[in-house]
């Protein structure tokens, strides 16, 4: 059964497709720059255990030309995996939020999609796009069944007393602000391999997704009680580009005494902060050149982005009233050795003791890097939320079926 995985941005379209239940994607590939210039296609393919790899650069306007442009590159007479995009059965559509309306994975229908339009309003950077994808692969994979799987969805399980804002309660009756929680099925995957690496499922887990967009889960027996993402995706860590927890009274001060309006205290915060407003760069990998040339401001961002998550590893045992496992996973959490050893400096009186040679050292698959006599572990797994999206499709059908 062929799986066909989208991850629909505003000016982007990730995509993997899977010939389940094989774990190892057929073909992966991104379309970049939608809508702008000189777009690039990057489309790989894994056949025979050869990868190709085909690069293309073209005007495509919108998220349609790009879905037609992956089509070909699909059922290509040369290099194709595909001989007609009817043998894709299911089409997945990664979706950021959710709401209240959708708390599991879902079967895309008119009724579904009349909901989801009530959505854009709680991620209007994220929904629109994803709507966007929905409409568009319907045409292009018109025997297939559609389903939509939610980052929201493995936060349901968080207490009132956790996702509940201390704001009059009609705010969360009649507009449903609460804590949704993002990046949710990145937490859910690796949760599950820790599991299978422990050996049990009761564990007590903090799993910490670090990427361009940074977040924690406290997951107690596989259910997450606590996350440090919001009602949106800005609060909790610091990020690549946005500023994280920060206190409310600086936006009334940027828009009273400096007289910024909504759109740019929205872009200060979520495109100009973060690791790039305090060292100039986004990417991890240049600011570690920074602090190797000696600069100080990019040493205090790694200091300051690797208090941020101590803090909130404090929170969550004690939430969990104790702590198993801490899962460091995403771009940064599973490549980047100095922040995973600086989080766990000097935090032995939590149970907390790295190996600093095994987390020099750098694998593909889940590892663990603490010291024998550490009473929590400390693993590295890799995500896999494309992986992750098929597997919810293919339960999801089977329900059905």
């Amino acid at each position: 059964m062929y799986i066909f995985v989208i991850n629909s941005g505003s000016s982007s379209l990730k995509y993997q497709l899977f010939n389940w239940p094989s774990p190892s994607p057929v073909c992966t590939g991104l379309v970049d720059r939608i809508g702008l210039e000189n777009a690039q296609i990057t489309h790989k393919t894994f056949i025979g255990g050869r990868e190709q790899v085909i690069t293309e650069t073209d005007d495509i306007a919108d998220h349609d030309a790009a879905l037609q442009a992956v089509n070909r590159l699909l059922t290509d007479s040369q290099n194709g995996v595909l001989t007609d995009t009817g043998e894709v059965q299911l089409v997945g559509h990664r979706i950021v939020h959710g709401g209240e309306y959708f708390v599991d994975t879902t079967v895309i229908t008119p009724e579904v999609k009349e909901k989801l339009k009530l959505t854009f309003q709680l991620a209007p950077l994220h929904n629109p796009s994803a709507y966007r994808g929905i409409e568009v692969a319907e045409n292009v994979f018109g025997n297939a069944t559609h389903i939509g799987v939610f980052d929201t969805a493995f936060f349901q399980t968080l207490p009132e007393k956790a996702f509940r804002y201390a704001i009059p309660k009609s705010y969360y009756n009649q507009q449903n602000i609460r804590v949704y929680g993002f990046h949710g099925t990145s937490h859910k995957y690796v949760s599950e391999l820790a599991y299978q690496y422990l050996g049990h499922t009761d564990a007590k887990l903090i799993t910490v997704h670090l990427g361009n967009g940074c977040s924690m889960s406290a997951i107690n027996n596989g259910k997450a009680i606590d996350t440090s993402m919001g009602f949106g995706p800005l609060d909790g860590l610091i990020m690549g580009t946005r500023s994280g927890s920060i206190d409310p009274t600086v936006i009334f001060y940027l828009v009273n005494q400096l007289g910024y309006d909504e759109a740019q205290v929205s872009n200060l915060l979520n495109k100009k902060s973060g690791m790039l407003g305090l060292t100039g760069f986004s990417d991890m990998r240049d600011i570690t050149k920074a602090i190797e040339a000696g600069n100080e401001d990019a040493k205090l961002a790694y200091e300051m982005y690797a208090y941020r998550i101590k803090k909130y590893i404090g929170a969550y045992t004690a939430a969990l009233n104790g702590l198993d496992a801490l899962v460091f996973t995403a771009g940064v959490g599973e490549n980047d050795a100095l922040i995973r050893q600086m989080v766990c400096l000097d935090m032995d009186y939590c149970g907390i003791m790295l190996n600093t040679e095994t987390n020099a050292v750098r694998e593909k698959d889940t590892r663990d890097v603490s010291l024998p006599q550490s009473k929590v572990r400390i693993l590295v797994v890799p995500t896999n939320e494309e992986l992750e999206i098929a597997r919810q499709c293919a339960g999801c059908y089977n329900k059905q079926a």
